[in-house]
């Protein structure tokens, strides 16, 4: 944590163009010499050194909300990446000293049911990035996000989150306080689950061989391992193997409507604290 407190330190200055002699045009990124150059399509870029934390060159009249959008979400996650942990793009809750996370692609609604959780007494860990520290080979352990609750309008009526300012002039979004507050700590990782559209609600535990192929999901931050890790095809067995052997694994699917919410948090609430209570089935 206090490597990442003092990594993620921020100033605004001039950000080159290129790294090592590659240019970087606008909308693309580039991990070179143990760097991160990301150029925004807006005209924000950020620079990171090791060691020196990260540049920003801002144009004239840019949104500084937006500037920290990227710099707490893809220059985050590079970050992490270059200094030995793995991000996954998850939200989470913490119960009894142990983690459960939710991932699935933007729009999956993870952010929203972490927040409705927060309606049941399940304190906020991480909201859309979860850092993990896999140097222990015999315990996962995640490390809370920085990022605070992001939740649309909709999203706050459900949860009862309270909203504290907008995100941007145009994403639709406020920042939000959870409902029953964050937790600062890192603690192992229980249960990862994937998120899915469905009818009706439905959790089934994921078992073998469906674990190891699941871990294929993940989205950006999974390239952004690759990138920087450039694991090798045995390496990264390892890895997805390592993962799917010591965590818990679920699909959770749900319909993806209002009317329908209080019946996903009523499952996904009794999962986790029945998960807590030593049933895994």
């Amino acid at each position: 944590m206090a490597l990442l407190a003092r990594e993620t330190r921020w100033r605004h200055g001039a950000v080159p163009t290129a790294l090592d002699g590659i240019e970087v045009a606008p909308g693309h990124r580039l991990f070179a010499k143990g760097q991160f150059l990301l150029r925004c399509d807006s005209g924000n870029a950020y620079h990171y050194i090791p060691g020196e934390g990260v540049t920003i060159a801002r144009p004239e009249r840019a949104d500084p909300d937006e500037e920290q959008l990227w710099l707490n979400g893809s220059v985050y996650a590079a970050i992490a990446c270059l200094n030995g942990l793995y991000p996954f793009h998850a939200s989470a809750v913490a119960y009894e000293g142990q983690v459960f996370a939710f991932t699935g692609p933007s729009g999956a609604g993870k952010s929203t049911l972490v927040a409705g959780l927060g309606q049941r007494g399940l304190p906020l860990f991480c909201d859309d990035t979860m850092l993990l520290d896999l140097s222990d080979p015999d315990l996962i352990i995640a490390l809370p996000g920085h990022k605070q609750l992001k939740l649309a309008d909709p999203a706050l009526a459900l949860t009862g989150a309270r909203a504290l300012a907008p995100v941007g002039s145009d994403t639709g979004k406020s920042y939000a306080c959870p409902p029953a507050g964050t937790v600062a700590d890192p603690l192992p990782l229980a249960c990862l689950t994937f998120l899915e559209a469905a009818p009706v609600c439905q959790l089934e535990r994921l078992a073998g061989a469906q674990r190891l192929l699941r871990l294929d999901d993940d989205h950006y931050t999974q390239q952004f391992f690759l990138d920087v890790w450039r694991p090798t095809r045995e390496h990264l067995f390892a890895l997805r193997s390592r993962l799917a052997r010591q965590l818990a694994m679920a699909v959770f699917k749900r319909p993806v409507r209002a009317e329908a919410f209080a019946k996903s948090l009523d499952l996904a609430e009794g999962s986790i604290r029945n998960f807590s209570n030593g049933d895994r089935a």
